[in-house]
């Protein structure tokens, strides 16, 4: 298969059509050096982290409600960083994990990072593995008001990943990865 290099494609204008503290939408002007012109629209935000909290043969995940999707579902915690400050993977994760779950690790493996979407936006997300758990309290932003903490086996996420209940694809994908690399 041909690969297009990298200085193939133009951007020959940019403009910010959407902005809030969360994200930033542009829509980009594109050219090829084959005379070839169009839109392309992009998500812009901030490149966050997915906590797999492991407690011998169980592992955490909260539950919310996502208003994109109009239902509450589970995922592993996960969270950004906003502001102008240095994105700290680490911190972050941490901070996340007290915040959402009430818990503090003090043993942390960091599994990689991937792209969310990277057809339609820049965001990534950082991957970690927290053992060695105890429990504080729980510090939830408002935004998070209603989310629910649930300690599952791991047999049992896997079964919901395969029978299509757990649907979060960040989940799914950083569940997947860290199984493929040996740390569950």
């Amino acid at each position: 298969m041909a690969t297009i290099p990298k200085d193939e494609i133009q951007t020959l204008d940019s403009k910010v059509v959407y902005q809030n503290r969360w994200m930033t939408v542009r829509e980009d002007r594109i050219g090829r050096e084959d005379g070839y012109r169009g839109i392309y629209g992009v998500v812009d935000k901030p490149d966050f982290v997915v906590v797999i909290a492991l407690d011998g043969d169980d592992v955490y995940l909260v539950e919310q409600y996502r208003y994109p999707v109009k239902g509450r579902h589970l995922e592993f915690p996960q969270g950004a960083k906003e502001g102008s400050d240095t994105f700290d993977a680490l911190k972050v994760a941490q901070a996340e994990l007290q915040e959402e779950c009430g818990l503090l690790a003090s043993d942390w493996q960091y599994v990689g990072e991937q792209f969310l979407a990277y057809g339609m936006c820049s965001q990534r997300y950082h991957i970690f593995v927290a053992k060695d758990l105890t429990s504080t309290a729980q510090n939830l932003e408002e935004e998070e008001q209603g989310l629910t903490v649930h300690k599952l086996p791991l047999a049992e996420v896997k079964a919901r990943i395969v029978n299509g209940e757990l649907m979060d694809s960040t989940t799914c994908n950083a569940f997947g990865l860290a199984t493929l690399k040996g740390f569950i």
